[in-house]
């Protein structure tokens, strides 16, 4: 697979904004073709589309000047309409909400999503604090890596190209960030409250574990969420967020802390996941099989530890997936990026795809 494009971005948030239209205009473009197409298979009209993503908006407008300035001069440069531009950073909200709502994709037709892990000192071989994930998402969606400063803080992270906030990275303070998507009944797109992507963003920029861990827990999100984060000062938690509450796992010892895609506790915060309910077992697997598999050796050495990413065991459940080709077009999903960050190199290495198909490329910040 190629490798991600890396984009330095300078000045001020809206020649930041014009650097990655203008850098990324083809798979903004695409990106653009790719999530309505999804979002109109999930049940929405074009008119919803259009309330919604103005809505969202509004929020992004409200929430944050520097990041509405960042969608401003993402649209420009890159010739798009500013409410296609306000869609791709909502689409977390948009999409997992309108599945939701419309019961559509079934469990069955949608196989993708996310598998984190991470630990601090004693837990990998190399030594250090240490994060990483196979992000499992769409076929077709392009990506890019996003290098800029946030006062004396230099971020490096993953993007889709056209959203203004990296969602998975690390910065020079050594806070790393993973996610997983969440989803539970109570979610709802019309809450107003910080758009996922404007939370990653800030999370990335953050200088302390604590700050990161404030960004996440934000109170009442539309949808439910999990951000894994990691500090090379302070080690590694995950942070499970709902509408009505969210809650900090921390790593202990020497066994990494593992995440995918439902509440490891519903309920401890009171919540209830009814699209498990439909038979989706994807994420018990690929949860319960790396941690099965980084148990087999302690510390875990980059060797296993790549190799577990790479596991195949469950077809088209597995840790590293790749798309089912009776599956209808829309529906398809793969491993479409494997990161691995260490936190006190200030370390990203990635494979832009599936990580069985590929070595492993390291930037540095």
């Amino acid at each position: 697979m190629t490798e991600l494009p890396l984009l330095h971005l300078q000045g001020s948030p809206y020649r930041q904004g014009m650097q990655h239209g203008r850098q990324l205009r083809d798979q903004i473009a695409g990106n653009i073709a790719v999530y309505r197409s999804r979002m109109l298979t999930a049940g929405l009209s074009e008119a919803d589309l259009a309330e919604r993503s103005q809505r969202y908006l509004g929020l992004f407008t409200r929430e944050d000047a520097l990041y509405r300035a960042i969608m401003d001069g993402i649209a420009d440069g890159s010739g798009q309409s500013l409410l296609d531009i306000a869609l791709l950073n909502a689409r977390y909200e948009l999409l997992y909400s309108a599945w939701s709502e419309f019961g559509r994709p079934t469990a069955e037709g949608l196989r993708s999503e996310c598998t984190s892990f991470g630990g601090s000192d004693g837990v990998f071989a190399s030594g250090g604090t240490q994060i990483g994930q196979n992000w499992d998402w769409f076929t077709g969606v392009e990506g890019a890596l996003l290098q800029w400063k946030h006062g004396d803080t230099t971020v490096i992270g993953f993007t889709e190209a056209g959203v203004a906030g990296a969602k998975i990275g690390v910065n020079s303070a050594g806070i790393g960030l993973c996610v997983n998507g969440l989803g539970a009944s109570v979610d709802d797109w019309k809450l107003d409250s910080v758009p996922f992507h404007l939370r990653t963003w800030r999370i990335l920029q953050s200088a302390t574990l604590a700050e990161a861990v404030g960004h996440a827990a934000a109170p009442r999100p539309a949808c439910s969420a999990n951000f894994f984060v990691g500090s090379a000062d302070s080690g590694v938690v995950t942070v499970e967020t709902s509408p009505i509450g969210s809650r900090v796992i921390y790593q202990e010892g020497t066994a990494p802390l593992l995440h995918a895609n439902h509440f490891r506790d519903p309920e401890a915060l009171g919540v209830h996941q009814s699209w498990l309910e439909t038979g989706r077992v994807s994420t018990y697997h690929r949860c319960e099989r790396m941690e099965t598999l980084l148990a087999k050796e302690s510390p875990v050495t980059v060797e296993h530890l790549y190799a577990s990413m790479r596991d195949h065991e469950g077809g088209p459940i597995a840790v590293c997936r790749h798309p089912v080709e009776t599956d209808p077009e829309e529906l398809r999903t793969h491993t479409a990026l494997a990161v691995h960050l260490e936190l006190d190199a200030r370390r990203f290495s990635y494979t832009w795809g599936p990580p069985c198909e590929s070595e492993f490329t390291a930037v540095s910040l």
